[in-house]
């Protein structure tokens, strides 16, 4: 629900700032937590659960929503699917199977229950490991979805993601998003976890006219990086539209979505 920004920010729960899964605070604070660029060597101890154990942390993760049991399934797969590849290329920090489900998945579906995504072009910047891209690409069969990574061996992951999940709602593509939205105009850019209010903005100055929406998941802070990116997101035209707070069962913390209005949907 539309809310405005508390007068005093709550610290950001995840202070430390470890490789691909915990941003420092004001910056990457969303639930999926993307790697700095200089660390891709992955974590051969990963543990891997089978199938039923990631479906179980699945269901009690999303106890109480309304969603097709069949959606958990196909979670539970992309699931195995990144924390096996986590051995060789770091995508996440976190592997506790509901963690897992609660701050990957829940937190990346959430987005499709505040937005009509149907038949809408959706590009999520710097996907990772498929946050919130894929969750959103198996929710939303209607939209389609561009995961884009500009390092190679993610992008690699992503197309395997994309085969195996049988999606043919999305694609994989390997390119800096600068490059790809200079020449492709997109309904919804999807942020988790890259940077901050002001850097995403910033990131995509250039081709700002290319897209309708800017929607950015963050943790517990996002009104402190609202406020430090306000005159930025001002000057280059993006309009706070909707902010929707909501939380993580299990105590796992705050999170909100933000949503910005872009230049490119007042069709300049």
């Amino acid at each position: 629900m539309p809310s405005q920004p508390p007068e005093e920010p709550v610290p950001n729960e995840q202070d430390a700032p470890p490789p691909k899964d915990t941003p420092p605070p004001g910056e990457a604070d969303g639930g999926a937590e993307k790697e700095v660029e200089d660390g891709l060597e992955g974590n051969p101890d990963t543990p891997v659960p089978e199938h039923a154990v990631l479906l179980e942390a699945m269901q009690w993760a999303f106890q109480g929503e309304e969603i097709v049991p069949a959606l958990l399934e196909t979670f539970a797969r992309h699931a195995r699917l990144v924390l096996a590849t986590n051995r060789e290329v770091n995508l996440t920090a976190i592997v506790d199977p509901r963690e897992v489900a609660a701050k990957h998945y829940l937190d990346s579906w959430r987005v499709t229950r505040l937005m009509p995504l149907y038949g809408k072009k959706l590009f999520d910047l710097g996907s990772g490991a498929g946050f919130p891209g894929v969750p959103v690409a198996i929710a939303e069969t209607e939209a389609r979805v561009t995961l884009c990574d500009s390092v190679q061996k993610r992008a690699t992951f992503l197309e395997r993601c994309v085969q195996e999940l049988a999606l043919k709602n999305a694609k994989a593509v390997c390119e800096r998003a600068e490059d790809h939205l200079a020449r492709n105009k997109v309904d919804v850019v999807l942020v988790r976890a890259v940077s901050s209010v002001r850097e995403n903005v910033r990131t995509l100055r250039k081709v700002r006219h290319s897209l309708k929406d800017l929607v950015m998941l963050k943790g517990p802070s996002w009104s402190r990086e609202v406020r430090a990116g306000e005159r930025e997101a001002e000057r280059l035209g993006f309009k706070l539209d909707t902010v929707w707070e909501h939380e993580l069962p299990g105590e796992m913390g705050k999170r909100a979505i933000l949503v910005y209005r872009a230049p490119g949907s007042q069709g300049g």
